[in-house]
């Protein structure tokens, strides 16, 4: 990422509790030792993926602003987790793939539950013996907090449970840099892959507006994992102006990568909330989930979303089917290509 990505200053994994793995200079140095956590540590849950750790990022920062004496320590998997704390958004790692039980830890900790409602991961925050828990309300473990409420942006949502607890935060702490504009060569990303197949837009359409971008004139970065190789080949197929860079790039460079484009074109998916983060432009297309709940909270002038659900229904799909979402197939290649050109003008 470029020198000045985040707002708040880094800090060692060890700058209060203390952990051997601190002193590594390997890609294990954010690495906490869970002997170490107890009294003077914040235990934060939340063992997601990319997009959910970049929505955490503002109510991070108001668990700082709660408690900035204390180290902060995410359990989450390893990669997002030392990823975010080299930005400095949290001082270590507590490597978890997913709602598993923790490791044995000292105790007497506070930990923050932003993973879930519970009552499973609350009772795991709650074995790992903290002096307080932060979290919502859960009757069924005994556990008292703020309501859960369904129809609410994640962002706000897990910045009103931190602002009740004594940390005031806001969509806007979500930020990892100011926006920018883009340099005059800065390329398209696209990004046409998705974790399940309803939220996975045909890669013909995606070509379609591939290769109109670059019939105008632009430069064309596709991207994604080692698993998406054949999706990204089909949209980059005998486009001249398109590079095709899927499954070369790690965390960071992936980052480095939306930090540089001129435009972020993908689903509803992690990358989007990347474009997001570091205040670049983007158009984001949504089918089982509406954007109301995972929408880009900031910065509305830069990021365009597409969505044709309806705002009243109870229930809109499932985001984890493995059928495109029929919202999300309504969506045109031409209403992409639309919102992608008034972005680019935008930004000129």
């Amino acid at each position: 990422m470029s020198a000045d990505p985040v707002t708040a200053p880094a800090r060692a994994a060890g700058a209060a509790g203390g952990t051997s793995a601190a002193a590594s200079t390997g890609p294990d140095r954010w690495v906490v030792d869970p002997t170490t956590i107890g009294p003077g540590d914040v235990l934060v849950l939340r063992a997601l993926g990319l997009g959910d750790a970049l929505t955490a990022v503002a109510p991070l920062r108001g668990v700082r602003r709660m408690l900035p004496e204390h180290r902060i320590v995410l359990a989450a998997p390893e990669g997002v987790g030392a990823w975010l704390a080299g930005l400095g958004v949290v001082d270590g790692v507590l490597p978890l793939p997913g709602l598993v039980a923790l490791p044995p830890v000292t105790g007497g900790h506070v930990a923050v539950n932003l993973h879930g409602r519970g009552p499973l991961s609350h009772e795991l925050l709650q074995a790992s013996r903290p002096g307080r828990l932060v979290g919502f309300a859960a009757p069924g473990v005994g556990h008292h907090g703020p309501p859960w409420r369904r129809d609410e942006h994640e962002v706000r949502r897990w910045c009103r449970l931190v602002t009740d607890a004594g940390g005031p935060c806001g969509p806007e702490d979500l930020r990892l840099r100011a926006h920018r504009p883009a340099s005059r060569d800065a390329p398209v990303l696209i990004h046409p892959g998705a974790a399940s197949a309803a939220r996975r837009w045909p890669a013909e359409r995606w070509r379609e507006v591939a290769a109109a971008l670059a019939a105008d004139g632009h430069r064309i970065v596709v991207t994604g994992s080692p698993a998406e190789a054949r999706l990204a080949a089909t949209v980059a197929a005998g486009i001249d102006a398109a590079e095709d860079r899927c499954g070369l790039l790690d965390l960071e460079g992936l980052a480095r990568t939306v930090g540089s484009a001129a435009l972020v074109l993908s689903a509803d998916t992690g990358v989007a909330h990347v474009a997001t983060a570091l205040a670049v432009r983007s158009v984001v297309l949504f089918g089982p989930t509406p954007p109301a709940w995972w929408g880009p909270a900031v910065d509305p002038g830069l990021h365009t979303v597409l969505w044709h659900g309806d705002p009243a229904a109870d229930a809109w799909g499932d985001p984890h089917a493995d059928r495109l979402d029929e919202r999300l197939a309504a969506v045109t290649p031409d209403e992409v290509l639309t919102a992608a050109r008034a972005q680019l003008a935008a930004g000129t």
